[in-house]
């Protein structure tokens, strides 16, 4: 019946019934395949349409969730990343900027080292510090060069520029105080904790040297009492590390260096600046970046 219906016929099924035609032969429709073709339309059209209203919502439902996944995510404000600490700031200076002590003291040779820093963009727009050893001083820097703060601090009991070989991995008890020094040279400085769970700012990790606060363990050495004397002759006493007043480091050290860490220049006491900041003299003059 359905290849009848198309207006066609095989010879297997002749709409008159009387004699077989030749196949593929036209036939003349008759009232009932009308009626058979009309059944079949309206059957077919209903179908379509259940179909139809079946299939709308989910088809609805797929085109919203298309939509949505194309649609890209809005652009966090640059404002909110750096809010978060996923993006760096930027950096607050230029090569060849100049470093601004105020109207705090320093030697020539750490004003000299500032200067250095700043021309030649040594830092790279990160936050510094230098320490003046026979001042027994340390001058804290913003990226900008601008001071944000100095302190005398202790060093280590013996003088020298040079850290002795593997001192780092010896127990303290085995460090003979010739060997007790605060060495110069750039340091890239890292936050992070000591054995005791202490914030310390890493200066030489490998040599165990860190900036720290002062800790009053012995009274017999008079931490304290020779961080409050007006000269620099009696703050040798440490092993190498840096102590300086609590308040400093929680309120000026720390602040600024104590997330992404800095840079720390350590001025010589013994060998000749140029000898220790040769680079760094070489790339101020030429306005090279490190």
């Amino acid at each position: 019946m359905l290849r009848a219906s198309s207006g066609y016929s095989s010879g297997e099924d002749s709409p008159g019934g009387d004699s077989p035609q030749e196949p593929g032969t036209p036939v003349k429709p008759t009232s009932e395949s009308f009626r058979e073709r009309a059944v079949w339309a309206a059957q077919g059209l209903a179908l379509g349409l259940v179909a139809a209203a079946l299939a709308w919502p989910a088809a609805t439902y797929v085109m919203k969730q298309a939509r949505a996944v194309q649609q890209p995510d809005p652009v966090p404000q640059e404002s909110a990343l750096r809010a978060a600490g996923n993006i760096p700031p930027r950096p607050t200076v230029v090569m060849g900027g100049k470093a601004d002590f105020g109207k705090v003291k320093a030697s020539v040779q750490a004003r000299q080292l500032a200067s250095w820093v700043m021309a030649g963009y040594d830092h790279g727009g990160r936050p510094f510090a230098i320490l003046d050893k026979r001042q027994a001083q340390v001058f804290v820097f913003y990226p900008d060069g601008k001071l944000a703060g100095a302190t005398p601090v202790l060093l280590g009991y013996a003088a020298g520029d040079d850290s002795v070989a593997g001192i780092g991995l010896r127990p303290i008890a085995e460090v003979r105080p010739s060997e007790r020094t605060t060495a110069a040279g750039r340091f890239v400085a890292q936050p992070g904790r000591n054995a005791l769970n202490e914030d310390v700012l890493w200066v030489d990790y490998e040599a165990a040297v860190s900036m720290h606060r002062v800790r009053v363990t012995n009274p017999a050495e008079r931490r304290l009492e020779r961080l409050a004397s007006p000269t620099p002759k009696d703050n040798r006493i440490s092993y190498g590390c840096i102590n300086m007043p609590v308040k400093f480091f929680e309120n000026q050290l720390w602040p600024i260096m104590g997330k992404r860490g800095g840079i720390v220049y350590v001025l010589p006491e013994k060998k000749p600046m140029e000898q220790v900041f040769g680079e760094q003299m070489k790339r101020a003059q030429a306005g090279m970046p490190t």
